[in-house]
């Protein structure tokens, strides 16, 4: 569907809205009714932009809070050229995971949509994406002569996006983010080895 530049600015909206919602602390149970009163939108509008309904609009947000994961590490992920940036990468990760605490957005949404078809594309395309970033950041490492040659850059990057998603779960069951802050401080020790 071709939109105008309002009916974007209005899809974006509901999507930001319905993001910034789920975010909260009572996100259990969403119906369209609470998208459409927190986003000031028509039932209408809401079925208008998303024509199959709460799981087209969730999968929406899904990709919103996706593309976030990975904003929210730049400049960082996309410049891990010294072991200074790795370590404000590694920070950068700690603090967002800090800052939201036991709720994960994107977790809650995909245990409402996950067996929504496109639902595991988001979060494959998400991780793959981000394995991409880490694999890259030990490459231009080992161009560097900063990693050894010898390092599997695509396995550790696999490491490096495991542990953290593994750490995210501890910080989700315990609130702490120890877990997570140690996984990444001992992949970044096994670079310099």
């Amino acid at each position: 569907m071709a939109l105008t530049t309002k009916g974007r600015a209005t899809r974006q909206r509901i999507i930001e809205g319905a993001a910034a919602y789920l975010r909260g602390d009572e996100p259990a149970g969403v119906t369209l009714d609470d998208i459409r009163a927190i986003t000031g939108t028509s039932k209408s509008q809401i079925f208008h932009y998303f024509p199959d309904g709460k799981e087209e609009l969730f999968l929406a947000v899904a990709r919103h809070e996706a593309d976030r994961v990975l904003d929210d590490q730049q400049p960082h992920l996309g410049a891990l050229t010294s072991w200074a940036a790795w370590e404000r990468w590694r920070d950068s990760v700690v603090a967002r995971y800090r800052a939201q605490g036991r709720h994960c957005p994107l977790g809650t949404l995909m245990g409402q949509v996950g067996s929504t078809p496109g639902a595991h594309e988001v979060v494959s395309t998400l991780l793959g994406q981000w394995q991409a970033h880490v694999r890259k950041g030990i490459g231009d490492m080992q161009a560097a002569g900063l990693v050894r040659e010898s390092v599997d850059a695509d396995r550790v990057a696999a490491a490096f996006i495991a542990g953290i998603q593994g750490g995210v779960q501890v910080l989700m069951s315990t609130g702490h983010v120890g877990h997570l802050e140690a996984v990444l401080d001992t992949l970044i020790d096994y670079l310099r080895g």
